[in-house]
């Protein structure tokens, strides 16, 4: 007795032609489906459109989601998700918000990376209060944003200037969460970027409050933050308490430091930030490559720098 196929074996069938990116054979298995009499369900439709999705072709992928829905079928979770990427990739802002909406209506709860996605193509099309209004809509739907989506819009707000708007939307987040280092650290970030290095640093007794240690970016974001008022010699005293917590400065702290003390002609502090790194003994490579090509180049200090720095070097090495 043979096998009688049904809607699974179809889409089975379908689902390895798309696999292989073969949209004539697959479109023609979904066309027998229908020459049978059967109707495909949301997962048939879905394979289909995804198929088109993944060789840019959106116009046909939308135009099967409306017969989707023409036939009765109503789309799934990984329907929603498969066109909202879509959308997404096609920089379509409207189109994906428009799903995500419709999304939340019908009671699916989207994943934090879909609605991170939607977030950037809004606010890179400077629509970043829609963005906002997205956020607030998921709170209502009782879909509790999670610290990448937050962070991703604090991020935005950031960029936008708009600091204080991040700042109460971090507030609102905290009340019902616990924000994350990565949202700590978007929104230190973009308070010291602003100059506003007392919010940053309550953010920073916040986190502490909260068990939360901060890491090299959380410190390079408030050395920045001090070298971008001119307050450099704060930002060595923020790299000796990095060493003395065990945090080590990476590529990205000495450069930060190092070129607002060159140009401020702060050269002695220069050497004393190096030999603050050397004496930890816990400088990584691209620092000190770092290091090395500062002092070459700067040929108006002559050698000496560099002779030191090669001893304390040399020294750290241990006894054969």
């Amino acid at each position: 007795m043979g096998i009688i196929p049904n809607v699974v074996t179809y889409t089975t069938i379908l689902g390895g032609y798309v696999s292989r990116g073969d949209m004539v054979n697959a479109k023609k298995v979904f066309g027998d489906l229908f020459d049978r009499g059967w109707l495909p369900d949301a997962t048939t439709y879905t394979i289909l459109m995804d198929g088109y999705c993944q060789q840019g072709r959106l116009v046909d992928a939308i135009k099967l989601m409306d017969d989707m829905e023409e036939n009765g079928v109503e789309p799934n979770d990984i329907t929603y998700g498969v066109m909202i990427q879509a959308f997404c990739k096609e920089k379509k802002a409207g189109e994906a918000r428009n799903l995500l909406d419709d999304m939340l209506n019908r009671k699916y709860v989207p994943s934090s990376s879909l609605c991170c996605k939607v977030i950037d193509v809004l606010c890179e099309e400077r629509k970043v209060e829609e963005a906002c209004d997205l956020w607030k809509r998921m709170l209502k739907k009782n879909c509790t944003p999670d610290n990448a989506i937050t962070s991703t819009l604090i991020y935005w707000l950031c960029k936008e200037g708009k600091i204080w708007e991040a700042r109460k939307l971090f507030g609102e987040f905290e009340r019902g969460s616990i924000p994350s280092l990565l949202t700590y650290n978007t929104l230190i970030a973009g308070m010291c970027e602003r100059g506003e290095l007392n919010e940053a640093g309550k953010l920073w007794d916040d986190m502490m409050e909260k068990g939360c240690e901060p890491n090299a970016f959380t410190y390079n974001m408030l050395i920045k933050g001090f070298c971008k008022i001119g307050s450099a010699k704060e930002g060595i005293r923020i790299v000796q308490e990095m060493l003395d917590k065990r945090c080590m400065p990476d590529k990205s702290t000495y450069a930060i430091l190092i070129e607002e003390l060159r140009e401020t002609s702060m050269e002695a502090e220069v050497d004393k930030v190096v030999s603050m790194a050397m004496a930890s003994g816990g400088i990584d490579s691209d620092s000190w490559d770092y290091f090395l090509n500062k002092l070459v180049g700067n040929l108006g200090r002559g050698t000496d720098a560099l002779d030191r720095l090669l001893v304390e070097k040399a020294e750290q090495r241990p006894a054969l």
